[in-house]
């Protein structure tokens, strides 16, 4: 066989073979740009707070977020801290008790009001903190008063207990319905009456998440620690939501954020995800999804 004609069957196999690879998903900057794994954690490791954006179904954002805790572990020598939207303030107590040893695991799952799928996506976390002595801080509102602002609105708080306050940002809650994700979410509800007595409840409800979830972060900081905290990506993306609120409680902390979107193509990032974090995780729309 000729030379020239064996590299040529070479060059089309090579092509063949390369332009079938899959790749599972792909890590941009806010600009657009292409970016490595290593890229996040340089950044990361000297901030006050990372905002881990998450499609809560995602596998790949759940292996990332397991894998930048792990190596933030060690490039800061254990000085971080975890916390979660999936925890509730009012099981801060039940968390620490499993992490403390003092109760089993099977009490943990059975009283914790775990998510349908803490098994496979969360619970690596809670077993990393666990055997390396990590503070995991739950930081979201009990969904029980989530629920009270959906049908209410915020003012609804009022009534509360001073204990049950507790579990909450401080009252009043700063809202600006001007925000554009907390307007998108009114558009969203449609017309008075369609399950809400205002338009406007529901996203006070996400407000009042964002507020406790931020307020938990920023009681949590601590000096020479990065706070890592995962989330529903809507929490944080665009800079709103939790970042808004940790903003106006910690004015001069340092924040990176980190969103995830799905896209049919993860070459390259699509114009309306440019911009929406420091850090963004494009995963294919094929991708199999946890639930």
């Amino acid at each position: 066989m000729k030379p020239t004609l064996l590299c040529l069957i070479v060059c089309l196999i090579s092509e063949i073979v390369f332009g079938q690879v899959k790749h599972a998903y792909t890590l941009f900057n806010s600009k657009g740009e292409r970016i490595e794994f290593q890229n996040i954690i340089d950044r990361t490791r000297d901030v006050d707070v990372v905002l881990f954006g998450e499609q809560h179904d995602n596998p790949i954002a759940h292996w990332l977020e397991f894998e930048l805790v792990s190596e933030l572990f060690k490039t800061r020598s254990g000085a971080i801290t975890i916390g979660a939207e999936m925890f509730e303030t009012d099981n801060q107590l039940i968390v620490d008790e499993y992490l403390n040893g003092l109760i089993t695991q099977q009490r943990f799952e059975a009283e914790a009001r775990l998510w349908p799928n803490y098994k496979t996506d969360y619970k690596p976390l809670v077993e990393f903190a666990k055997s390396n002595n990590l503070r995991f801080v739950a930081t979201n509102a009990p969904r029980r008063y989530a629920s009270v602002v959906s049908a209410a609105g915020l003012e609804a708080l009022n009534n509360l207990s001073v204990e049950a306050k507790a579990y909450l940002a401080p009252l009043p809650i700063e809202f600006d319905l001007t925000l554009p994700g907390y307007k998108a979410m009114v558009a969203m509800t449609g017309m008075p009456g369609k399950g809400h007595s205002k338009p406007e409840f529901l996203p006070m409800a996400q407000a009042l998440k964002d507020a406790t979830m931020a307020n938990s972060i920023a009681k949590n900081l601590k000096k020479g620690y990065t706070f890592v905290h995962f989330h529903g990506t809507y929490h944080s993306n665009n800079y709103e939501g939790i970042y808004w609120y940790l903003k106006r409680y910690k004015p001069n902390i340092t924040i990176i954020t980190i969103a995830t979107v799905t896209q049919d193509e993860v070459e390259s990032l699509n114009n309306e995800n440019l911009g929406i974090a420091d850090f963004i995780l494009v995963v294919p729309e094929r991708m199999t999804r946890t639930y």
